[in-house]
């Protein structure tokens, strides 16, 4: 169960930092692609750290994949425009 709030928080996340940096925005599929993908690693990665520490339950899954997804997306929104001007 965790995971796939993990997963969902990270769709959110990575929308969200789209809609937020119009300069990394890839478009609602793209966004939503990169932030479950952020989402799952970023939550896995957060839970693994954290532990039972301050951060546990579905608020740990939620702020983990959020964080990731965005991450990701950030990172996609960076290559893609490096990409796009050389």
């Amino acid at each position: 169960m965790e995971l796939i709030i993990q997963l969902v928080a990270g769709a959110v996340g990575g929308n969200v930092a789209g809609f937020s940096l119009k300069k990394l925005d890839q478009g609602m599929l793209i966004n939503s692609i990169a932030g479950i993908i952020g989402g799952g690693v970023g939550g896995q990665i957060l839970s693994a750290v954290a532990g039972s520490g301050a951060l546990e339950g579905i608020a740990g899954d939620v702020v983990g994949g959020g964080v990731g997804g965005g991450i990701v997306l950030a990172i996609v929104g960076v290559v893609k425009n490096m990409m796009a001007k050389g």
